[in-house]
Order: structure tokens, then C-alpha cells, then sequence
């Protein structure tokens, strides 16, 4: 009999981690545009945040660096390495370590199939993430080969854009039982791109042969997104019974919680008033682009990044929630400030599948041997520091692409390379 759990599959922040700030609407990416980046330290800082969930007795898992720089687009567009200085840098860039963009995931309990099905995203609104559905995509293949308890689907037609788990939630009562499924969408037409279209949404749900009953379509607040909330796990997260959000996540608010309670009547709503803690504080602090856990104790925890307690709001609305005695008991920091100053928490930085451990590749679950094996790999090869001057150069290619053969290798992923 097939245990079902949910896994965490984080991204290994990749060896060309630069701060090029290519991602329009993505506050802390821009603010940070030119500075000089840390891999060495970015990937470390994954690990340990990796390991932290593995040791609270969850599943853990992890997705690998995609192949950088990447020649074919730079070929493709006819990138002039002079004077292309963003295009160049997209082919560098080192965004496909935010898995909660790598896919949608429905487990086998919501499936008509019975199968757990994924999509990639197609990440079609900028170019450096619209070059990775396909390499992705190659690793779910390996990742959740077994046909029999998985489908990976292509990502959708480009006509729709659509940005993966970031814009997706899911409700049950168990992560094992049927569940309800989220999708939140944007409306076009704001200082910023709404990056999930509804229509994508919809045709993922259709793909993955969902009830359609299970299923509700909700609108983000178009204020959110102009604030720099350019996915909805920026504003709310979502765990079995429970809803995390802020008061300003949704464009019609109780219309929204209202639609959720109807298809899953157990909802429980934990929601952030903005005089309490503002847009701009919640966004700042990516208080909810974290990780909302279910620990083997049955007690939810709340794994946020350590800005969250630099800021007073922030983390006394935490404090108070913690001592009101909510279904969130617990609220952890982790230190992940390489990605967050690229614009990514802890939610960004995972993907979550629903799956018996036993059925995925296990190449790609992590265990104490291949954390220290990743860990190792990571301190002799990734780069230190990069900065902006040095993309593009040929010697930094030759180290980005000798770091992220050497972490195939030593996980016996070379058919990856």
C-alpha cells in the first residue's frame, strides 16, 4: 500500500547565480540589480534550509541546476555579447533554483487517472525563465518516471502565460485525501505583468482530468501585483485546512474565501490585517512566501525568511499569532538571503508533490550522504562571488559548467549533462 506524503523539492541555487535584475515587478530582483552575488554562499544557504525540514523528520527533495550559460538561445537570438547586456544575461541566469515556478502538481487523490500529474510552467512573460520549461522538464521526466503513478504533461501553449505552483493551492484534509484545488490568475493591464493567465490555469486543471467541482479560479488583487506581489505565494500560502493571507491577496476578498469554503467547507482563514502588517511590510519581508509544513507531530509550522524578524511589524503579528493558539504553532527563520535579495523565499525555492517517496527516482531524494555530497561539491566549485562585469567572460563559463557537471556526477545524474 502506497504511502502518500508530501515531498519538498527545493532548487539548487545553480553556480551562475548573478543579481542582473531581468525580472520586471520583482521589487528586491530590480533593487539589487548590479550588485555582486554570492553562488557559493546561495547554495549553502539552500542546503541548510533543505536539511532543517529533512531533520524536522519531512520528506525532502531536490531539483539540479539547469545548463548554463545556455549557447542555444544566445545563438538563437544572435545575442551580441557587447551590446546585449540583459539578453546575455539571461541566458546565464540561475532562476530555475525558484521550483515553486517549475511546474503545477496535482496529486493522484484530485486526478481522474488516479496519477499525480505535472506541468511544467511555461514562463512565457520573461526570457530568462522562458528557456527552462524544457530542461525542467527533462528532469520530472527522470524524477517521476514510473508511469504508473505519474503524468508530466508539456507546459502549455504560449499563447497563455503560466508560472506554475506559484499560483496554485491546494486544500484536503489530509495531503493524502482528495483535495480542492486553487488557481489564481491576473488581469492584464497594470504597471507590472500579470504573469499567470486564467485561461492557462484552466487548461492545466482540464490537462490534469480534475473535478471540476474541486476546482475555483480566483482573481489577485491587481494592487498587489502593482505593490511587487507578482505571484500569489507572495501574499498567501496554503496548507491542508488552512489558508495564510494577507487582507489585500485577493481581488474580490470574502468572494474569494467564500468560493474556497464552498468546494472545501473545513477552510480555515488566518488572514494578516494591512493595518497590522501593510503590503509594502508583507512584501518586503516575504512573510508569505514561506513554507507552511505539516510536522509529523500533526502541528502546522511556518518556515519564514530571518527578514521577517528585522521587521517589527512582521514579526510581532508573528509573535501574536503564535500566542493566539491558531492551527500555525510554530514559526521558524531561515536564513536564505541570497535568494531573497533576488527576489525569492522559502515558498519560491520549492516545489510540492504529493507522492509515496518510494515511487520518485531516488537520485533526486535527499538523505544525509547526498546532502553532504551536495554540500562538498558546492564549497570546492561554485564561484564565491560574481560580479555583473564577469558574465559573458569564458572563464567563469568554464567554472559554471565544471561546478554543475561535478554535482551530476557525484548524484549519478549524468544523463543530465
Amino acid at each position: 500500500m502506497s504511502k502518500l506524503v508530501e515531498i519538498n523539492f527545493d532548487g539548487i541555487v545553480g553556480p551562475s547565480h548573478n543579481y542582473a535584475g531581468l525580472s520586471l515587478g520583482n521589487i528586491a530582483s530590480a533593487s539589487h540589480k548590479g550588485d555582486p552575488s554570492y553562488p557559493r554562499a546561495a547554495a549553502l544557504q539552500g542546503v541548510a534550509k533543505m536539511r532543517g525540514n529533512m531533520e524536522r523528520g519531512l520528506a525532502q527533495g531536490y531539483l539540479l541546476p539547469l545548463p548554463r550559460p545556455n549557447y542555444g538561445l544566445l545563438r538563437e537570438l544572435a545575442v551580441d555579447p557587447q551590446n546585449d547586456r540583459a539578453l546575455l544575461a539571461a541566458a546565464w541566469s540561475a532562476s530555475s533554483m525558484w521550483t515553486a515556478n517549475a511546474a503545477t502538481v496535482s496529486p493522484a487523490p484530485d486526478t481522474v487517472d488516479g496519477r499525480c500529474h505535472l506541468t511544467p510552467a511555461n514562463l512565457v512573460t520573461m526570457i530568462h525563465r522562458a528557456q527552462e520549461w524544457r530542461d525542467t522538464q527533462a528532469q520530472l521526466k527522470i524524477a517521476f518516471g514510473d508511469e504508473r503513478h505519474f503524468a508530466v504533461h508539456d507546459a502549455i501553449p504560449p499563447t497563455f502565460g503560466d508560472e506554475g505552483a506559484a499560483n496554485h493551492m491546494r486544500f484536503c484534509e489530509g495531503h493524502g485525501s482528495k483535495g480542492v484545488e486553487v488557481f489564481v490568475y491576473g488581469r492584464p493591464g497594470g504597471r507590472f505583468p500579470a504573469r499567470q493567465h486564467e485561461q492557462a490555469s484552466r487548461a492545466v486543471a482540464r490537462l490534469h482530468g480534475l473535478d471540476p467541482a474541486a476546482c475555483v479560479f480566483i482573481e489577485q488583487n491587481p494592487e498587489a501585483i502593482e505593490a511587487g506581489a507578482f505571484h500569489n505565494d507572495v501574499v498567501s500560502v496554503a496548507n491542508e485546512r488552512v489558508l495564510f493571507t494577507h487582507e489585500r491577496a485577493f481581488a474580490d476578498r470574502q468572494g474569494a474565501y467564500d468560493a474556497i469554503r464552498a468546494a472545501f467547507p473545513a477552510l480555515e482563514v488566518v488572514e494578516v490585517p494591512d493595518s497590522a502588517v501593510s503590503l509594502a511590510d508583507a512584501i518586503k519581508s516575504y512573510l508569505f512566501n514561506a513554507q507552511l509544513l505539516t510536522l509529523p507531530s500533526g502541528e502546522m509550522a511556518l518556515v519564514v525568511p530571518s527578514e521577517c524578524q528585522d521587521n517589527t511589524a512582521v514579526w510581532g503579528w508573528c509573535e501574536s499569532m503564535i500566542a493566539s493558539n491558531g492551527p500555525i504553532r510554530q514559526v521558524i527563520p531561515v536564513d536564505v538571503r541570497q535568494s531573497m535579495a533576488n527576489g525569492g523565499g522559502p515558498a519560491c525555492l520549492r516545489l510540492r508533490v504529493v507522492a509515496d517517496p518510494a515511487t520518485v527516482d531516488g537520485r533526486f531524494m535527499l538523505d544525509e550522504a547526498r546532502a553532504d555530497r551536495i554540500e562538498s561539491v558546492i564549497a570546492e566549485m561554485w564561484p564565491e562571488q560574481i560580479d555583473p562585469s564577469d558574465i559573458g567572460s569564458q572563464a567563469l563559463a568554464k567554472t559554471v559548467i565544471e561546478a554543475r557537471e561535478a554535482l551530476l556526477s557525484v548524484l549519478s545524474l549524468d544523463e543530465l549533462a
